[in-house]
């Protein structure tokens, strides 16, 4: 945790720099899309800040309680009890800004959610879970956008990818990724039995372009006759987009629009997410055993919900939390379980506080 803080800091200095170097101001995209991260970061910025100075002073009344001057040594007594209210207090309001991970302050993220087992009813699963995803994006003031999907005759999704915009959004959905499986009787089944299926949702943080500067050497680019549904636009036009990354061998394939263009510009800003994804979870991979958690770890074998529709539950087994609202959460209400999570994870990473004097 403190060393997340640490770099945290580390990148808004970075990027204060980059933001007065004439090679970056003399690129539009370079310093607008630095100014908006270096806004992203400011408030995290300057609590750190903060919390680093109430440390050190701290320490200094430490220091002078141990000097032997009694008077250094009586106004130290007199200043330590509030320096360590206001120590928990930042501290407590770190975690807040942070819980989620290094990522935690992203405003932007993109979601795939795939059908897993069970067929055309996992794929009407996933359409659930898409729209509860965008019903909680409505009541929290975020922007959703669907960048692709792949729907099944019967309304369903084999697979769809989403990009979400807000104050707080990766926060609160990395906490989504991972195995969703549903338990009801589907709308096929003629004799009331209840089956089980499932879906995946991955949540990738959406990285600004000075950190992830993708140059069209780096991938391979195609264009070919879109499939499915659009009459003679689909035989005729190669609006269709493939970009292969050659180091990682990510592949994406973007559709869904009618003009080449706008495929290609969803197509890179996927590939982005999925490549800065890798790397991410290289480097988790990595710290993995220094993780008191598995919440938000991203891991899509990882079973972390059942929503079982006859008896109008939902469980989370990451914290052990069970709901019997299964049918207001389905309809987008999603806060009693991020609030749930969020506030575990938070529990979690409280004891990293000990030992700072």
């Amino acid at each position: 945790m403190r060393k997340m803080l640490e770099d945290k800091l580390r990148r808004y200095e970075e990027l204060e720099r980059q933001m007065t170097d004439p090679d970056v101001l003399s690129d539009s995209s370079r310093i607008a899309s630095a100014a908006r991260e270096h806004g992203s970061l400011s408030k995290l910025a300057h609590k750190i800040r903060r919390f680093q100075k109430v440390l050190d002073e701290i320490r200094e009344s430490n220091s002078m309680l141990a000097s032997g001057d009694s008077e250094l040594k009586e106004l130290a007594e007199s200043a330590l009890p509030d320096l360590r209210i206001e120590r928990e207090k930042l501290w407590d309001e770190l975690l807040d800004m942070t819980i989620g991970g290094e990522d935690a302050n992203r405003t932007r993220c993109v979601m795939e959610i795939r059908a897993g087992t069970g067929g055309e009813e996992a794929a009407l699963f996933a359409g659930d879970l898409m729209r509860m995803y965008k019903k909680h994006a409505e009541t929290k003031g975020w922007k959703a956008e669907i960048l692709e999907s792949n729907l099944t005759e019967l309304g369903g999704f084999k697979e769809v990818v989403m990009a979400f915009e807000g104050e707080g959004v990766f926060r609160e959905l990395a906490y989504e990724s991972g195995g969703h499986r549903v338990q009801r009787v589907p709308e096929t089944e003629a004799k009331g039995r209840v089956h089980t299926s499932a879906a995946t949702v991955a949540v990738l943080p959406e990285p600004e372009d000075v950190e992830i500067d993708l140059k069209p050497d780096d991938y391979r680019k195609d264009f070919f006759c879109a499939s499915g549904p659009g009459g003679q636009h689909v035989n005729k036009t190669a609006s269709a987009c493939r970009l292969t990354h050659y180091e990682t061998g990510i592949v994406v394939d973007m559709q869904d629009e009618r003009s080449q263009h706008k495929n290609l510009a969803k197509a890179l800003r996927l590939l982005k997410s999925r490549v800065y994804e890798h790397f991410r979870q290289k480097e988790h991979d990595k710290r993995a055993l220094e993780r008191k958690t598995l919440i938000g770890s991203g891991d899509r074998s990882q079973r972390i919900r059942t929503y079982n529709f006859p008896e109008n539950r939902l469980t989370d087994h990451r914290i052990g939390l069970t709901l019997y609202k299964l049918d207001q959460i389905i309809s987008g209400n999603l806060e009693p379980v991020t609030a749930a999570l969020i506030e575990y994870d938070r529990q979690q990473l409280r004891g990293d506080m000990d030992g700072m004097e």
